[in-house]
């Protein structure tokens, strides 16, 4: 695994500090034995330090965690995945919606 990899992992949270997310040019790599990493980091927001041990293992599918039921699985688990024009087309329902629910499943069930 590359410490580009591992930099970005740790990037991606946020100091429990202040709540500012970490910079990958903030994070040292110490060390790394098999999954083990050992990493210094510092927070740009409140120069708050931290000696950060992360154990990732590589090649092993994460465990998934859900609410949904295995019936409500197998049936979104094959859905088409949503696209960009999903994503505009929800933003343009959103912006022009009044949040009257009732009335939105009223038109519907007609």
């Amino acid at each position: 695994m590359e410490e580009t990899f591992i930099r970005q992992l740790v990037a991606s949270t946020k100091c429990v500090v202040c709540g500012q997310h970490y910079k990958a040019d903030n994070i040292s790599v110490l060390g790394h034995q098999e999954d083990l990493w050992l990493l210094r980091v510092l927070c740009s927001g409140c120069h708050t330090q931290f000696l950060v041990a992360a154990a990732v293992k590589e090649g092993r599918k994460p465990q998934v965690i859900t609410d949904l039921t295995e019936a409500e699985l197998d049936k979104f688990g094959n859905a088409d995945e949503l696209t960009a024009d999903d994503v505009l087309d929800m933003h343009d329902f959103l912006k022009h919606f009044n949040g009257d629910f009732s009335r939105l499943f009223r038109q519907k069930e007609s």
